[in-house]
């Protein structure tokens, strides 16, 4: 299990390794699209690298609604929550 800082976290390490995003840029209201410059691509590989992080498939209508990091931490805590 994961607490929603370890979540936030794990968000954040891999958008400063892989994307190169400032890790100043990474608060939990920030955008996706519009603060953080992620498209549908972006968000893809996001995804796809937080499943080998929680060790949970996730599926795409999981993210339908998600626009800021905080909305992606409280999907991947329901997720996670739901798996285990």
């Amino acid at each position: 299990m994961y607490t929603k800082d370890e979540i936030f976290t794990h968000i954040k390490d891999i958008l400063t390794q892989e994307f190169d995003i400032s890790a100043d840029k990474l608060k939990a209201d920030a955008r996706l699209v519009e603060d953080l410059d992620l498209d549908s691509i972006d968000a893809v590989d996001l995804v796809v690298r937080l499943q080998k992080v929680i060790n949970c498939k996730v599926e795409p209508d999981d993210f339908k609604q998600i626009k800021t990091l905080q909305d992606m931490v409280d999907a991947i805590e329901k997720i996670i929550n739901k798996n285990h």
